[in-house]
């Protein structure tokens, strides 16, 4: 059996990694940015126990009810090389609730690390639980034997207070550092294999240049919650890189924002179970983030997740004999929870290049970040993909690197990969710089589920902000394509990118920021100046990528609506009674921008368009009514014009005769009466003060024709046949701008075989 090492001086050389060794201070640790007290080292409990195997080898099984207190599991065996050749499953009882949990399948880690002591599955959560069951079945082929001494660990994560939870990570698929190193090449895995992962690369319409690096950090943005608000807003400012030490490399800064880390002290680790000092990337450099998932199970809750990275530290760095694997440390640089709570994993320091064990023969250009939960079908939170991404976009701005682009990463050993691609040592590959695990080992992880969300990750981390789009415009009245506003308007937004990623929205017009707003707002509001403007949206990335929505046409009028024609009111042709008289409302309203309607208000209410300039109504005679207008610009500016009229009648016995006239009377004419005359030259005339008039009649087929004279001219001839019958009918007008005294004559013109004029009398506007 292989003891792990305490490291010396020496300078290791290792399989598939290579790094510097540093056993002075170490800056970067992430102390103190968890919500609570700092709760120092904690201590946990790991016990053992041999599986008892059977049929020849093939299987294995261990049931005991009665355990020490455990909440995390997972199977061991003798040789670390070894994999696991069939199905290991294991269930727990609950302390608690008594029952019996689901089975789960506990995946093999596929280390192929020289310093460990023991392979192993993955470690499995089940919470406080007593008593477990475990059944380990080979494949079916025949010469498929299980690895030897295999033994069931039990870890106890011990209680701390007031750590943030989170945190559960299948660590190092990869050589560990040795003085002796005998790298092992994986076997190919047992999945149908499947095309080499694409490379995508995104590129921004628009970057903006870099602001004057800040000298003040970004402060600490807890985010325990489970939507997207959980996730911390980034800071405006780059990164800054803390003073450099005699011992250790310096942190560089970065174009993102550092997000809010949970530190090992946070979660508990006991630093005595790994006294090895880190060591650094040798070319000082990070190319990419391998991504992870942590497998077995989602069934946890956050508040668990502190426990659950101390339980996988200890099933990790414990030695054999205490039911470990015998690691050096954990293998992940970061755990990220459901909720989005991030985890300090390997020590070092957050911010530095440490050289990790997380993906085999490509550990010495890369950091990585583990989710977890099993994310095989179920695809990882909101929040969890979201702090995935602020990692990846934090971690690789401190070298430059486009978290959607391409890099070439070179075999530290032999390997094959999930899709069946095989690699020599040495040799130089392409890789995303946001790869998913299975890109570079024969492993299902980060789950297809998981994989699948990768694109999501790079494209929230690299930028610019994706779906950005102007959804309203309010304090404006829209017409066409184009925006009229008086005064403030309101410019709301949405984009697709989460807030977190994002350091400020601007409001432009004509390409000139107007208003600033955070990332997470949805709104502003601008005051456009008189005239036609351009007005966009753009949005900030934490990378400096802008993009910017299309313009929209706003224009600014604070001008009101004038009146050039103002309103008059004239009688019509029409039925005339004792409650109505036919008038029209004459108007012209224009305006310099853009006249948008007219309505009346008083005595009835209506709305005319821009064009309309004049309206039919009816007014009660001997009754002053005042009509009231409001034109209005599409700006929503309003002038304001009323005028007032009073209809008059004149029956037909106030009038001047002349000739022979006959009385009628029915309740059909005004009044009761009219005149009727069919005598050549018979004539009535009425003299009144006033700016309209109408005359009124009856009609019939029969009826005659009749001379109008206006102040003793003759105006127009009126023919008064109708093919039905007609009372009170106004059939004659005659308007002038200004009331005055007029004389209004008709005279009959005795008309061969229908003589007969009916008349009902004047009516006129005073």
């Amino acid at each position: 059996m292989k003891r792990r090492r305490v490291w010396g001086t020496a300078i290791a050389v290792v399989a598939g990694i290579s790094g510097v060794l540093v056993f002075g201070g170490i800056t970067g640790n992430a102390d103190g940015e968890y919500d609570g007290k700092a709760q120092g080292p904690v201590d946990t409990k790991t016990s053992s126990v041999a599986l008892k195997t059977a049929d020849g080898g093939r299987s294995a099984s261990l049931s005991q009810e009665d355990t020490e207190p455990f909440s995390m599991l997972g199977v061991t065996w003798a040789d670390p090389a070894a994999r696991m050749p069939g199905k290991v499953e294991a269930r727990a009882r609950g302390t608690e609730s008594g029952e019996w949990s689901r089975w789960i399948e506990l995946d093999d880690h596929g280390t192929s690390d020289p310093t460990a002591e023991r392979g192993g599955t993955e470690p499995a959560w089940f919470g406080a639980s007593d008593g477990v069951e475990v059944r380990v079945v080979a494949s079916g082929r025949a010469t498929a034997v299980l690895p030897s001494d295999l033994r069931l660990t039990l870890v106890d994560p011990g209680k701390g207070g007031g750590a943030k939870p989170q945190a559960m990570a299948p660590a190092g698929f990869s050589a560990e550092e040795s003085a002796t190193p005998t790298p092992t090449a994986p076997e190919p895995g047992t999945e149908s294999p499947a095309p080499e992962p694409s490379t995508p690369t995104a590129t921004p319409t628009t970057e903006e240049p870099p602001p004057a690096q800040s000298t003040e950090p970004a402060p600490p943005e807890p985010s325990t919650g489970t939507s997207e608000s959980a996730a911390p807003s980034p800071s405006a400012s780059t990164t800054p890189a803390p003073a450099p030490t005699a011992t250790g490399p310096t942190p560089p800064p970065s174009t993102a924002a550092r997000p809010a880390i949970t530190s090992r002290a946070g979660w508990g680790a006991d630093e005595s179970l790994s006294p090895e000092a880190p060591t650094y990337l040798p070319g000082g450099k990070i190319k990419a983030v391998a991504v992870h998932h942590t497998a077995a199970t989602n069934d946890y809750s956050c508040a668990d997740s502190a426990a659950i990275v101390r339980g996988i530290y200890a099933y990790h760095i414990k030695p054999a004999s205490q039911g470990g694997n015998g690691w050096k440390d954990i293998g992940y640089h970061f755990l990220v929870d459901k909720c989005g709570t991030i985890f300090e994993g390997r020590k070092g320091g957050v911010d530095l290049p440490v050289v990790g064990a997380h993906t085999y023969g490509f550990n010495s250009e890369t950091t990585s970040v583990s989710l977890i939960g099993d994310y095989s079908t179920t695809v990882p939170s909101k929040s969890q993909l979201i702090s995935a991404a602020r990692i990846a976009a934090w971690k690789l701005g401190q070298y430059g690197v486009d978290p959607a682009g391409t890099t070439t990463l070179t075999a530290g050993d032999v390997g094959t990969n999930y899709f069946g691609k095989s690699w020599a040592k040495g040799a130089q590959l392409p890789f995303s710089t946001v790869f998913g695990h299975r890109d570079g080992f024969n492993t299902q992880c980060p789950g297809t589920a998981g994989y699948g969300q990768l694109a999501t990750i790079r494209s929230w981390a690299a930028g610019p902000v994706a779906g950005l789009k102007v959804t309203s415009v309010t304090g404006a009245t829209q017409s066409g394509g184009s925006y009229y506003t008086r005064g403030p308007l309101t410019v709301a937004w949405t984009s697709t990118t989460p807030s977190a990623f994002v350091i400020r929205h601007e409001v432009l017009v004509d390409g000139n920021v107007a208003a600033t707003a955070t990332g997470s707002a949805t709104s502003a509001s601008v005051t456009v100046p008189a005239g036609s403007h351009a007005v966009a949206v753009r949005a900030v990335h934490t990378s400096r990528k802008t993009v910017t929505t299309p313009a929209l046409t706003a224009v600014g009028d604070t001008t009101a609506p004038v009146f050039s024609t103002t309103p008059r009111v004239y009688l019509r042709a029409g039925t005339v009674n004792a409650t109505a008289a036919p008038v029209s409302l004459v108007w012209k309203a224009t305006d310099a921008v853009s006249l948008r309607d007219v309505r009346l208000t008083t005595p009835v209410a209506a709305t005319y368009g821009p064009t309309v300039t004049t309206a039919a109504h009816t007014a009660k005679p001997a009754v002053t009514t005042t009509w009231t207008l409001n034109a209005y610009d599409r700006a929503g500016n309003r002038t304001t014009a009323s005028v007032g009229s009073t209809p008059m009648i004149l029956q037909e016995t106030s009038a001047v005769r002349s000739g022979t006239w006959a009385a009628k009377s029915s309740t059909s004419y005004l009044g009761g009466k009219s005149l009727s005359s069919g005598t050549k030259n018979a004539s009535l005339s009425w003299t009144f003060t006033g700016r309209s008039v109408a005359w009124v009649v009856s009609r019939a087929s029969n009826s005659g024709q009749a001379y109008v004279y206006v102040d003793g001219v003759k105006l127009a001839t009126v023919d008064l046949r109708s093919t039905t019958t007609k009372y009170r009918d106004a059939v004659w007008t005659r308007n002038w701008s200004s009331a005055g005294k007029h004389t209004v004559k008709i005279v009959v013109v005795g008309t061969a075989g229908r003589p007969t004029v009916t008349t009902d009398g004047l009516v006129y506007l005073r």
